[in-house]
């Protein structure tokens, strides 16, 4: 059996749907039943519960051979991710695929590197054998600005001119199901990326190609962009951790392209075309209301 955290969340979704694909028989970690069921029907079994309550995980660890660690960005992910892992080390598992960010460094002044770190390290000492995947930018990233492509065609980023190796969190999913169903992985530690670093300007072209309108990047700095998510509605805890990592970005830390997610899964990664074409409905302007009549 073999067990996903955060399994509605884009990653984990995309980890159950590849598992399934390969015949292996799956059990959903959630909180909502309700959600998980509409994504993925009665393919995988469901533990019901929460990463913080001892005895769900307990329970969703039962008869588990592999588990696929996911989750969201959150200040308990440390608690709760070691808190499974230890869990898991009483119950026989034999495997832990982590998924994890292209950088993670316990001590990172940006949070959510610092907590993957934090974890891997943990990991690392379980025990357990583990297998850790190390992302570049989510492609998925760019749907929190489809609103403003949307309706202004324009897509704001601090983001400058960084070439950005971004992945499409399915090609994460392909992965993470290789190596929890296959052999020779354990110990090692893989770096995903899409097939190309690109810039925001390149993510603009493609946008515009696919919603067949024009977009234009527009490049905003780190105290606006915390403004503007702020004002947006997100937490200025989250939203200064997320222009850190832009500036990172400007530095070149997600620029690496490797071919690892070809070398595991056989097909080359998606390409920043075919995400914006797949996602073309999200960032298509809106029709004008009473439009036609």
């Amino acid at each position: 059996m073999h067990l996903v955290t955060g399994a509605t969340g884009r990653a984990g979704l995309a980890v159950v749907r590849a598992l399934l694909d390969r015949g292996a028989d799956v059990r959903a970690f959630v909180r909502d039943a309700d959600r998980a069921r509409s994504r993925f029907g009665d393919a995988a079994e469901l533990a019901v519960g929460d990463l913080a309550d001892a005895r769900a995980v307990g329970a969703a660890l039962a008869g588990v051979e592999v588990v696929v660690l996911s989750g969201p960005d959150d200040p308990r992910r440390v608690a709760w991710e070691t808190g499974l892992i230890d869990a898991a080390a009483t119950t026989g598992v034999r495997r832990i695929v982590k998924l994890s960010s292209i950088v993670a460094e316990p001590g990172s002044p940006v949070a959510f590197w610092d907590w993957h770190g934090r974890i891997e390290a943990h990991l690392r000492g379980s025990g357990i054998p583990a297998v850790i995947l190390r992302s570049s930018f989510y492609m998925t990233n760019l749907l929190t600005g489809a609103g403003a492509v949307a309706h202004e065609g324009r897509l704001y980023a601090p983001a400058a001119q960084a070439r950005i190796a971004m992945i499409d969190p399915r090609d994460v999913g392909a992965v993470a199901a290789a190596v929890a169903t296959g052999a020779g992985h354990d110990g090692r530690t893989y770096v995903l990326t899409g097939p190309q670093a690109v810039t925001y300007a390149q993510v603009a072209t493609e946008l515009a190609a696919a919603t067949a309108r024009e977009v234009e990047y527009v490049d905003v700095g780190d105290e606006a962009a915390t403004q503007g998510m702020v004002a947006a509605g997100l937490p200025a805890a989250a939203a200064e951790p997320i222009v850190a990592i832009f500036g990172r970005l400007r530095e070149g830390v997600d620029a690496q392209v490797t071919g690892t997610v070809e070398a595991l899964t056989g097909s080359p990664p998606r390409s920043l075309a075919t995400f914006a074409q797949d996602h073309a409905q999200v960032f298509a302007p809106r029709a004008a209301v009473g439009a036609g009549r």
